[in-house]
Order: C-alpha cells, then structure tokens, then sequence
C-alpha cells in the first residue's frame, strides 16, 4: 500500500490534482482544462466526460514527472463544484450536459414550485430556498424541455460523485453536496421522500447516501487504464469543493470560517447545530456533526479571469518579454489606486447573483467612471466589489445569528496581497491565508486519510497539515472609505434591481 494521499477537485474552468505527504506536503500538482458552454444567456453548462478526461490528463501528467508512482497512492479524495445534475441512464452513460452553478434557466421552474408547494415548506425541509443556481429546478427542466433524456435517467449525481462512479462503478450521494436536491432533509442528512413526491422526482433518481470520508469503492481495472492510477487503490465519496476547501483551511470547529477566493466568491461558517437562513446557503460540512452556513457569489476569482482576459492585451505582451504574469502586472496597476476607487464602484453580478439577494438576472455594473479612470481603477474596483460582496453575506450572516470573527483565505485570490488585504479591509475582519492554492485538493485527500485510516480523525489531519502562511489585519485608516462604498454598493442595487429585472425578462 502506498503511502501518499491524491486529492482531485473539479473546479469550473479546471482540474486540479495534487498529492500529499501524510504531513501535508504537496508532492506533485497538475491540473486538466475544459470548456464551460454558454449556449444562450442564463446558461452555463459542462459535459461531466470532459471533467473526467481532465482528471486523466492531469493525472497522467504527473506519472509522466516521475516524481510520484501510483503505486504510492494510497487512498483518493475527490471534491467538485456543487449544484450539477448528471443525468446518468442503467449503464452509467452520460446523457446530457449538466447546468452547472451559474445556470439559471430553471428560474420559471422555481417560481411555480414555490407558489404550489410553498416556498416556506420547502425551505423547512430542504434549509436552502428553491432557486435555479441548485440540482432540484435543474432535473424539473430536463423533465420538461428534454423528455427523451429524462425517461433513460437512472440516477442524478453531482460532480465528485460522478468521478467517483467513473472510478469506483460506485452510485452515491455524499451528504456534503446533497443540499443540492430540495427534497434533501437538512436536519436530519436523509431524503425526504414526500417533498420528492410533491416536486414530481422519482425516488430512482437519488443516489445512496453516504458520509463524506466513506470508501465508496476501489479503482477499476477500466479506471486503472484510463488514469493510471493502481487498481484496487480506495477511493472516498468526498465533497463539495468549498466545504472541502473549508476543511484544507483548518475550518473545523464551531464559528471557525473560511473565504474562498475561486471562481466564485463567498465564505463558509463551520456551526456545530442547524442554523438556516433564506438568504443564505446551507450544507452539511464533509466531518460529521457540521453545518456549514455559507454564503455563494458569482463573482470570484472569476472576475480577475474576465477582466485580465478582455482587457490586458498589452499586459499578456509585456509578459513574454519580462517574465511578469498578467495578473501581477494589473496588481501592481491596483496599488496605485487609493482605497475606494475614487468614487468608482463595481457590482460583481457576472453571472447573475447568488446570496444574499439572488437574482439570476442582476448584472455586473462599473459606476463612477470618468476620464479620470484608470485601467488600474477598474481593477481594484473589481477586487474591492468582490470584497464588497464578501462583506454582504457577512452581515447577513451576522444578523442571522453566526458572527465571524477571522476569515481563514484560501483560493487563488489570496495570492494577491493587495486583493487580502482589501477584503480585510472591507469586511474589517483578520484574514489568515494557509496554503492558498491546495486547500481544497488538500481537503479532499484528508477526507481519504481519514477514511482509510492514515489519520486517527480531524484534529489529527489538521494539526498534522494545514499551515498558516500569513496575516492580514485591517487598517483603520481604511475603514471610513469603505464603508461609505459599501454604502453606495447597497444602494446601487437597491436604485438598479428593477431595471435589471425588467432586462432580464424582456
């Protein structure tokens, strides 16, 4: 038996995959890229085979290093973005593309079932309100709009379930992601049949399920051929990537939170008893016992990407000649902005807005800009609206009752020192930054450890491996500024809702 710990995590643009040393050390890395498909607006979709297609190619990478064999591996950990729908049929095929976390086709879906069943009683079931972001609308759309796919369908499973089955030929639901599904009982961690029943879902479509560091099964001979990975090597459930990542951060007692700085946007507050609030998300965490109360925005680390994409041409240029990546070059361009933009203020609704407002059709703003504006104000502007978001569902948890003392930062938005720090800042709470770029493959390889035994529980995978890198403290002479933009950010939502909405329906 190996020694080493892998950890995969199927994030939205990649996959990435690390191994592990028993204390934590990152041995090899390499990551698999696919594509998101926009086929029309309010649509974001995935093909779950080309996530499994990345984890091979990441995979194989790695053995190609020679630095790590499979047969070192002892155990794998698998986490991945929440909220898909992979429609599998009796073979295991997949059948369809899966709408992926930003998608909000299902809007009209989740409008009629609050109405009909109630918004208030699925809320009481489920903890999470019924909007189009989550499984349940999306599995009602493929009934309604792709009935030939929906009569093959044996099973729904989420992303690091599905690459679990691709791996194991084990069907399962952890109990981390199955805060997806609405008929999902979140006091208890069991389906609610009735509510599947009133939301017309069949009772073959839910998986089993089972806890996050379960051994689900063992890698297939097929499986072996495809990754490379030693036959017979135990593979765990795992589960959602920012609970995952919470666990790679060290978030595992009550009112201990992470900041995830992905893709997305938001921050996790581990609780030790239910807590739910409708403005907010809320999931089991993947070590038994937990809640996690979070908060889920659509504008992340994504927003970097976007902008660096479309608008640092010149900068791409300059970093052939100097070594000097893009994304620092538009950092240093922020430095020389002074907190708050000078009055410009960005609403980092990109893909609509998850909590605490969701909105499927809110939409990202630039206000303030005149021949003053910079490219480098634009800039920060995107990194303090990120952090303006973070703040929001901050309060808002806050007012429900899960204050936050320090944020433990993980994702790779705190590479940035400028962008931390203006989250602590802006939300005037310490951040403390462990290991950023592994957090969540750590998370899922301790998962593995603990499931198969490496480690005798939490405490012990913590203590053993999460590593703080550095603090950032808030500074006061920033505080009046940002709370006059944090202001100003509240009411632009406030003064463009309407507007937006009628956009989005026109």
């Amino acid at each position: 038996m190996g020694e080493y710990l892998l950890g995969i995590d199927i994030g939205t643009s990649a996959c990435k995959t690390a191994v592990f040393s028993r204390d934590g050390r990152v041995l090899a890395a390499e990551t698999g890229k696919y594509p998101v498909y926009y086929p029309h607006p309010g649509w974001a979709e995935q093909n779950a085979d080309d996530w499994y297609l990345g984890v091979c190619e990441a995979l194989h990478k790695i053995w190609a290093k020679g630095e790590v064999k499979p047969s070192d591996i002892a155990a794998v950990g698998i986490d991945g973005q929440g909220w898909s729908a992979i429609a599998i049929d009796k073979d295991g095929r997949n059948l369809t593309n899966t709408p992926i976390w930003m998608d909000t086709r299902a809007q009209d879906i989740c409008d009629r079932l609050n109405q009909q069943i109630g918004a208030e009683a699925i809320f009481e079931v489920a903890g999470n309100p019924l909007q189009p972001s989550y499984t349940t609308p999306k599995v009602i759309w493929y009934r309604e709009n792709l009935p030939e796919i929906y009569e093959k369908t044996e099973k729904i499973l989420h992303a690091n379930g599905y690459i679990g089955y691709r791996l194991t030929g084990a069907v399962t639901e952890d109990i981390c992601d199955a805060y997806g599904w609405h008929c999902f009982d979140m006091r208890k961690g069991v389906w609610d049949r009735d509510m599947a029943k009133a939301m017309g879902i069949p009772e073959r479509f839910l998986p089993d399920i089972v806890s996050c560091d379960t051994v689900i099964g063992k890698v297939t001979g097929k499986a072996a051929l495809e990754t490379g990975l030693r036959e017979g090597t135990p593979v765990v459930a795992g589960g959602l990537d920012a609970a995952c990542g919470t666990l790679g951060a060290g978030v595992i007692h009550n009112g201990d939170t992470q900041e995830q700085g992905g893709q997305a946007g938001g921050m996790s507050i581990c609780l030790d008893e239910y807590r739910a609030d409708p403005r907010l998300i809320l999931s089991f965490h993947v070590i038994p016992g937990k809640w996690l109360l979070q908060g889920g925005t659509t504008g992340g680390g994504g927003v970097m990407r976007w902008f660096e994409k479309e608008f640092a041409g010149e900068e791409r240029m300059l970093a052939e000649k100097t070594g000097k990546s893009s994304l620092d070059q538009l950092n240093e361009l922020a430095e020389k902005v002074p907190a708050g933009c000078e009055g410009l203020v960005f609403l980092p609704y990109m893909s609509g807005e998850r909590s605490p407002i969701w909105n499927p059709d809110a939409k990202g703003v630039f206000y303030g800009l005149d021949f003053s504006k910079t490219k480098g104000h634009m800039v920060r502007a995107c990194m303090e609206g990120v952090a303006l978001a973070l703040k929001h569902n901050l309060d808002v948890a806050e007012a429900a009752g899960a204050p936050v003392h320090v944020l433990r930062s993980v994702g790779g938005s705190a590479n940035s020192l400028l962008w931390t720090q203006i989250k602590s800042d802006v939300t005037g709470k310490p951040v403390v930054v462990p290991s950023s770029d592994t957090a969540t493959t750590l998370g899922a390889a301790m998962l593995a450890g603990v499931g198969t035994g490496m480690y005798r529980d939490y405490d012990e995978a913590v203590s053993l491996t999460v590593r703080d890198t550095r603090e950032h403290t808030p500074r006061p002479g920033n505080a009046a500024v940002y709370e006059k933009t944090y202001q100003m950010y509240l009411e632009l939502y406030r003064d463009l809702e309407g507007l937006m909405n009628k956009g989005g329906k026109s």
